[in-house]
């Protein structure tokens, strides 16, 4: 199984990349958010209809930078919303919290470090059974590679960290920190952020039909 992962659009879509899951057998993109940047709203739902009509099963959260009424647009597209919730799918489960936590610049969707970690502490054991358990959220886990900002701090969420460590998902994908282009990893979790969609980049995470090996890189299209 081949999984795109991309981030960070920002009202933006190339045909590099819709080029590139129609001629690279792409299973399944999922999108970490910040789909358009601070909106409409219908312009993030027809964003992700030009990439499911790619003949691929599209999956989205939002990010701090997308609109509060972003959550009924991706309902209505041909996108299926992970935000606080889970999608199980033969063997894979996947678990989404969009958004940020606290930013200096008073974004549209932005969440208490205690509302993300208490929200997902509800929604991973539910996926626990499956053999590749993939973490979907905007932000970053704090003090890793993919949420160094330039000046070398690190502003990501200590909560997603937080779970990331308890409950060891196979995969966990985010966004939120363009420059941060990396694969990292937390214990036994892959982190991968692609960093800023239109700066050319996204992540290939490629699954063995065992399900029983994981592999993840930075790619350009």
């Amino acid at each position: 199984m081949k999984i795109l992962a991309i981030s960070d659009l920002h009202g933006e879509l190339s045909e590099n990349l819709l080029n590139y899951i129609k001629t690279n057998e792409i299973d399944i993109v999922i999108v970490s958010g910040d789909i358009t940047n601070f909106g409409p709203g219908d312009l993030g739902e027809g964003l992700l209809n030009k990439i499911a009509n790619q003949n691929v099963k599209v999956f989205a959260i939002p990010g701090n930078c997308d609109p509060k009424d972003i959550f009924s647009y991706i309902d209505n597209s041909n996108a299926i919303n992970i935000h606080n919730s889970i999608f199980e799918m033969d063997d894979i489960g996947l678990c989404g919290f969009g958004g940020s936590n606290a930013t200096p610049f008073d974004t549209p969707l932005e969440y208490d470090e205690n509302e993300i970690y208490g929200s997902l502490c509800e929604l991973l054991p539910s996926i626990n059974d499956k053999k590749v358990k993939i973490l979907v959220t905007h932000a970053p886990p704090i003090d890793t590679f993919v949420d160094e900002i330039e000046g070398g701090a690190h502003v990501g969420s200590s909560s997603v960290r937080k779970i990331i460590e308890e409950y060891q998902p196979d995969i966990a994908l985010c966004g939120h920190i363009h420059e941060a282009i990396a694969v990292d990893k937390i214990g036994d979790t892959i982190i991968l952020n692609p960093g800023h969609r239109e700066d050319g980049n996204a992540g290939l995470i490629i699954i063995s039909s065992e399900f029983d090996e994981i592999t993840a890189q930075i790619i350009e299209l």
